[in-house]
């Protein structure tokens, strides 16, 4: 079965390139730290961490001599020796991420510092799991003669990124539904195992958009928010002190499940009225190809008079939206991305921004609204920072962590 976390599927393996047993705890808080900041000399991971200068320099050489960090160059001050920051080794540790999407897959390889050195591409009609295995075996194969075998020995696993529960988001009939509804009873793990003998770790595709965006993207801005990923169906994140909470079975920030009412007061989710599949419904009645949303690179300027009644749609949704999760969590913040141009996004934030202050805010403190910065690509990212995040980095609020 599909699932996102249960039981001990997706927790940290035994094994996983450059590691002879498990980081310990102040070798993540270092690593995550690195990530996080950037650079900095012994002196200053000291004083951040709260940790010993002597543990910190232990700490460090045993990195160092794993290939995960590396030095950067010396920094002279006016006084003194000059300091030598250390830095995350971009090389030190390679990730697989496999996002299967509705419409679209993306196998991508990540390194350490959240670079996609390589990635390849497929879109469908329908997600079916022999065309996504098929993609997946292929892409593999793919990215075995193309990225250098020093690079591939450092491979820590392959993450996948897919819907919760997708099976039960379809309009098909017939074979096609019937396969389409057996995803529900496939173990992913086991079907990724038949390619590969990486470790396979499952993630919610949204909250590995959410993952990305505060692993690589704006995350060290906010210490508590949420965050929209407007896909075929929306989704989202939520970050609560520093990390992003997964919750009890790994479907956390399910946010497009928010209910709405439509246009004669029928109760709606936010995925019916804030998804990519609306604007797709309205280009097939006018008779557009709706492939033009899935293609790399994007260019929606062929659409924009469709697209702008979608951005003002889901924009008022969206502010609604945001204060609703806001009257249970006093967010900081409430980022908002997606599989669009970046256009499209900043104009989408806009409007978002505009419709807030008009809506009912008793008892509530408007959050910020923000863009993300990750993108289209936020999902894929995310999968392939499962494998890292499990196994090299620190994440106290997730289901697994430091059991």
């Amino acid at each position: 079965m599909v699932r996102i976390m249960d039981g001990d599927e997706g927790r940290i393996p035994a094994g996983g390139a450059n590691q002879s047993r498990i980081r310990d705890h102040n070798e993540r808080l270092i690593l995550s730290l690195l990530l996080r900041k950037g650079a900095r000399p012994g002196s200053d991971i000291a004083r951040l961490t709260g940790l010993s200068p002597q543990t910190v320099s232990i700490i460090l050489r045993e990195l160092e001599r794993d290939g995960l960090v590396s030095r950067g160059e010396p920094v002279r001050g006016k006084v003194g020796k000059p300091s030598i920051p250390m830095q995350l080794n971009p090389d030190g540790v390679m990730s697989l991420g496999l996002r299967v999407g509705r419409r679209s897959a993306d196998l991508l390889l990540l390194d350490f510092r959240g670079h996609v050195r390589w990635q390849i591409q497929t879109t469908y009609a329908v997600s079916l799991p022999r065309t996504v295995f098929a993609f997946l075996r292929d892409g593999l194969e793919a990215m075995r003669r193309e990225v250098p075998a020093g690079g591939q020995a450092r491979i820590a696993g392959i993450g996948v990124g897919i819907p919760f529960e997708m099976w039960r988001w379809n309009q098909l009939s017939g074979d096609s539904a019937r396969e389409f509804r057996s995803w529900k009873d496939i173990d992913f793990p086991a079907e990724v195992r038949a390619f590969t003998d990486l470790p396979v770790f499952m993630v919610n595709d949204a909250t590995a958009a959410a993952h990305a965006e505060h692993l690589f993207g704006r995350g060290a801005e906010f210490r508590d928010y949420a965050y929209f990923f407007i896909g075929s169906f929306t989704g989202g994140g939520v970050v609560l002190n520093g990390s992003v909470y997964e919750g009890n079975r790994g479907n956390a920030g399910a946010l497009g499940a928010l209910r709405t009412t439509g246009p004669q007061g029928e109760s709606q989710q936010l995925i019916d009225v804030a998804s990519l599949h609306v604007l797709e419904r309205r280009l097939i009645e006018v008779g557009i190809d709706p492939a033009i949303l899935w293609h790399k690179p994007q260019d929606w300027s062929a659409i924009t008079r469709h697209v702008e009644p979608w951005i003002g749609q889901t924009a008022q949704e969206l502010a609604k939206a945001a204060l609703s999760v806001c009257s249970v969590i006093d967010f900081e913040a409430v980022l908002i991305d997606g599989a669009f141009p970046e256009d499209v996004r900043e104009e989408l934030v806009a409007r978002v921004r505009r419709y807030i202050v008009h809506q009912d805010m008793r008892g509530l403190i408007a959050p910020r609204i923000e863009a993300g910065a990750v993108g289209e690509n936020a999902r894929g990212i995310g999968a392939a920072a499962a494998p890292v995040l499990r196994q090299f980095l620190l994440d106290t609020n997730a289901a697994f962590a430091f059991r």
